[in-house]
């Protein structure tokens, strides 16, 4: 269930929640999709700031973006298939073709010079797992 803030925010501007299996789908048939994955507003208080900015990224952009809203229950399933480490994340596609991805709440300014760098990549595999400091295996010491 999104938070009532993302849930007034899907209903007002209409867009189409999505799950990992029907996200193909949606996002084919379009030049560039901007999936918003909130995560758990409950834990994460970004994810409703980042709710707030995708309409005004929208509007930002005149349409040239369509946004999806990724489904609650299949969040995981699309950070598996994105590998991104951090909620909120907005996932760029062209034609449902991996561009690129912003994690966390950024500045207006930060948005509005990553998108179009992002949009005009070629596609390309999502990159791997970063794991963050200190979340990895121990490392052997090598000193003597």
């Amino acid at each position: 269930m999104f938070s009532p803030l993302l849930q007034s925010i899907v209903e007002r501007e209409g867009y189409r929640v999505v799950t990992d299996d029907d996200l193909s789908a949606a996002a084919e048939p379009v030049l560039f999709t901007m999936l918003f994955v909130a995560g758990d507003a409950e834990r994460i208080a970004e994810s409703n700031d980042v709710a707030v900015v995708v309409p005004e990224l929208d509007k930002a952009f005149e349409g040239a973006v369509t946004v999806l809203v990724a489904d609650r229950d299949s969040e995981r399933d699309i950070q598996r298939r994105y590998r991104f480490n951090a909620f909120p994340a907005l996932i760029f596609l062209r034609h449902g073709e991996y561009l690129g991805c912003i994690q966390r709440v950024q500045d207006w300014t930060d948005y509005l010079r990553a998108i179009p760098d992002i949009l005009a990549r070629e596609p390309s595999n999502p990159p791997p797992f970063k794991f963050p400091d200190g979340c990895g295996a121990p490392q052997p010491n090598l000193q003597h």
